[in-house]
């Protein structure tokens, strides 16, 4: 039932008509623990997967690195005397341009029991410039200064469906939209098939937007103007 109602959350419209609202209501207060382990078509906590990205990104070459960690962060939330201990897998993500390290992620997902949603609890940032940290724009911790957890991927890829990556007022607020399925995309690792697109934006950057696709195994193949050059499962 819960998954039912979460899919209908993510692609009813409002009364007054048009696209739906961005959901931010996953229904987590039924949930007492989530779980470091599994995942779905687009999106795996599976420890020692790794995807590199490359490409030119403004007249800088960009390389990411994306790596599912053998390390585990307990998150607890407290909600109307009843708490949530989400147990998250650690996905570090490393950025350089023009091979200078510009930031190190640590973030934190974990999956709902029962179905292969994937939900965001937050980020540890550091921001580099000429190898040293001088900044943590971007981190956040759900249950900490309001934030709350976010979708990251849902199970089941619906056309249109609308929902909140993150939650953390005034510091990251990132928001997805699904506009594209069955495609095939090209990279310079491979050609995939049955890829999906997704279109982020945020309210606190408006009229930016981030194109990403990933594709079904993998996951995120795609990002902006760099794409998939390595792959590890």
């Amino acid at each position: 039932m819960y998954q039912i109602a979460l899919l209908a959350a993510l692609i009813t419209p409002p009364l007054s008509g048009g696209k739906a609202e961005f959901t931010e209501d996953f229904g987590l207060e039924r949930v007492h623990i989530m779980l470091p382990a599994g995942g779905n078509d687009y999106f795996s906590l599976q420890p020692g997967r790794f995807l590199r990205l490359e490409g030119d990104d403004d007249g800088e070459w960009a390389v990411v690195e994306i790596r599912v960690l053998n390390e585990i962060k307990p998150i607890f939330l407290h909600d109307d005397d009843e708490w949530l201990i989400a147990f998250t897998r650690v996905v570090e993500e490393r950025e350089w341009k023009d091979d200078e390290l510009v930031e190190v992620s640590r973030n934190y997902f974990a999956r709902r029991p029962g179905t292969g949603d994937i939900y965001y609890f937050g980020e540890a940032v550091d921001i580099y410039e000429d190898g040293e940290v001088v900044g943590h724009d971007g981190s956040w911790i759900a249950g900490c200064d309001d934030a709350e957890p976010g979708l990251i991927m849902p199970s089941v890829f619906l056309l249109g469906a609308r929902y909140f990556q993150e939650i953390a007022p005034d510091v990251a607020m990132d928001r997805a939209e699904h506009v594209e399925m069955d495609l095939q995309i090209e990279t310079p690792l491979d050609d995939f098939d049955d890829c999906v697109k997704i279109v982020e934006t945020s309210p606190l950057e408006p009229g930016h937007e981030s194109i990403k696709y990933y594709a079904p195994g993998i996951g995120l193949i795609v990002d902006g103007s760099i794409r998939l050059t390595a792959f590890h499962p």
